[in-house]
């Protein structure tokens, strides 16, 4: 699970760090909102965690500004404010849940987790696009009803492109996320290539509409191409 933390004060951006990759999360930092918001909108993350207070843009303009361009990852806000009116601001413009500081961080690391569990389960209902829907349950995928058949790793890539529709993926995110290599290893390139070209000669050639595109010099997107 990939999580942003975007807290301009150092020793707690720090903390949330350590304590959130020792419960196995990776985790990135942005301490600034301009930084935070390039990042949300340049890559995919499982979940925000976003300082209202930051230098520049603030966090509540970041939020109003992701949840209008579409952006639905889990956003939990963070404040020193404790007035209702701070709250009910910040969960009108989007937050998906709220914490005042101090706090516990076994408190955020519970709230971490059930934002992740919801988002989790929204993402599996997300299981179709055009003709090609994908049973996540039973590991089935058809399109326009004919059944599809497909090794393990093609599924995981595909699945992996459901969960960020629309979004481009780059062979280094796949590489990480799919075949477990932390490390950037170009030869991998070549078999992310290989693997994603028999999927999309098994999702694609046989339909007009194509779903599975190549982003030059970025990477994949499953997306549904419109006239």
């Amino acid at each position: 699970m990939q999580i942003l933390v975007v807290e301009d004060e150092r020793k707690l951006a720090s903390a949330l760090k350590e304590g959130l990759e020792a419960d196995d999360y990776s985790v990135l930092i942005a301490q600034t909102g301009e930084e935070g918001f390039y990042l949300l909108c340049k890559q995919p993350f499982d979940l925000a965690i976003l300082d209202v207070m930051l230098p520049g843009r603030d966090g509540f303009e970041i939020l109003s500004t992701l949840r209008a361009q579409g952006l639905r990852i889990p956003i939990l806000l963070l404040t020193a404010k404790d007035q209702i009116e701070d709250r009910v601001q910040g969960l009108d413009r989007g937050a998906d849940d709220y914490l005042v500081k101090p706090f516990a961080f076994p408190e955020l690391l519970a709230r971490v987790r059930a934002l992740l569990r919801r988002g989790n389960s929204d993402a599996a209902a997300k299981t179709k696009i055009a003709d090609l829907e994908i049973d996540v349950n039973n590991r089935l995928v058809t399109r326009a009803g004919q059944k599809i058949e497909l090794t393990a790793r093609e599924y995981e890539l595909l699945e992996y492109l459901f969960r960020h529709q629309g979004r481009v993926v780059s062979r280094e995110m796949i590489a990480r996320d799919i075949w477990k290599e932390v490390a950037r290893q170009t030869p991998l390139d070549n078999v992310i290539d290989v693997h994603i070209a028999h999927l999309r000669r098994k999702i694609d050639d046989q339909f007009k509409s194509k779903l599975v595109h190549t982003v030059r010099g970025l990477g994949f997107v499953l997306r549904e191409e419109r006239d």
